[in-house]
């Protein structure tokens, strides 16, 4: 969780969960994305291309390009910081399959706060 640093200092644990709930959301708003692609996020968690800034605190925008399928991937991810509840942790609120169209437009008009070299 080392190059989240860049979110949020007082990132408290390595642990990242996504709830059903949220897997509820992605599956009906990105209809097999999950299921399809669900297997990639342990990846662009630990090795992402971008890390964006989100509209709200402690939030990023991960962006990965998956090379052996050519797919790109968005995923926002809520880190837990020594602000929150105790029980919280590290959480994926969104994942989707993005356009290139789309991954340009994240690129351009959000702040890049990481980029992997």
């Amino acid at each position: 969780m080392e190059i989240y640093k860049c979110v949020a200092e007082d990132i408290v644990t390595d642990e990242v969960i996504i709830t059903d709930e949220q897997i509820s959301h992605i599956c009906e708003r990105h209809p097999n994305d999950y299921e399809k692609f669900g297997e990639y996020i342990p990846q662009i968690l630990a090795k992402p291309d971008y890390i964006l800034e989100a509209n709200k605190p402690n939030t990023a925008f991960v962006l990965k390009r998956i090379e052996e399928n050519g797919k790109n991937f968005q995923l926002i991810l809520r880190l837990k910081t020594s602000k929150d509840i105790k029980k919280y942790k590290n959480s994926i609120i969104t994942f989707l399959k993005i356009k290139d169209k789309e991954w340009r437009r994240c690129i351009k008009n959000k702040k890049i706060l990481y980029k992997r070299e």
